[in-house]
């Protein structure tokens, strides 16, 4: 990595902190430069517009959710195996420090749910590949038997999807210390209704 991309990789790791805490369109190039102490035009010949940040800064929360969630799960053997290495992953991504100042995912879905534009467009992109992983992890469970074959798999993706939402929900809002335990126990019930 040469210098430049290693300063741009800082950049993001400021960039993601600053907008898992106080929200994307909190996030400006003004901002990240007195955080960065860089100059705007310096900070500007990065990203070239607010929008292009943003945008950047998902991708980044991306890369790092996949390196750490799903890039280990599919190295775990097909089908259950693999599904339950993502629900462990995931579970362990949200409880480290990575993830000081909440899930930018599910920041983000509530900050731009309603609003039109790239930075929408590139969350949703995010999503439906997260969302298409783990429906093809659902489908190769049939395959391998693990699952029944009649199952309606994008239910169970989104049961799983709303499991791991309300974990979120339940740890970060309510700081409900039984969170963890219910999302586990709910996790199994729907890996027993799979079969």
């Amino acid at each position: 990595m040469g210098k430049g991309e290693a300063t741009k990789a800082d950049i993001l790791d400021v960039a993601l902190e600053t907008a898992r805490r106080d929200g994307l369109d909190a996030l400006t190039i003004g901002s990240l430069a007195r955080a960065m102490d860089m100059s705007k035009s310096g900070l500007f010949g990065h990203f070239q517009s607010k929008q292009n940040l943003q945008c950047a800064v998902l991708d980044h929360a991306a890369g790092v959710f996949v390196a750490q969630v799903m890039r280990p799960a599919f190295g775990q053997p097909r089908g259950e195996p693999r599904l339950r290495a993502l629900f462990d992953n995931w579970l362990a991504w949200a409880q480290s420090d990575d993830v000081d100042g909440g899930c930018i995912f599910l920041a983000a879905a509530t900050e731009l749910d309603d609003k039109e534009g790239p930075v929408r467009e590139r969350l949703v992109n995010i999503q439906d590949q997260w969302l298409t992983a783990l429906v093809r992890c659902i489908r190769i469970a049939q395959e391998e038997g693990h699952f029944r074959t009649d199952l309606d798999v994008p239910l169970v993706a989104y049961q799983f999807y709303a499991n791991m939402m309300s974990y979120h929900f339940y740890t970060r809002l309510m700081r409900d210390t039984t969170a963890e335990a219910r999302a586990q126990q709910t996790f199994e019930q729907l890996l027993q209704s799979c079969k």
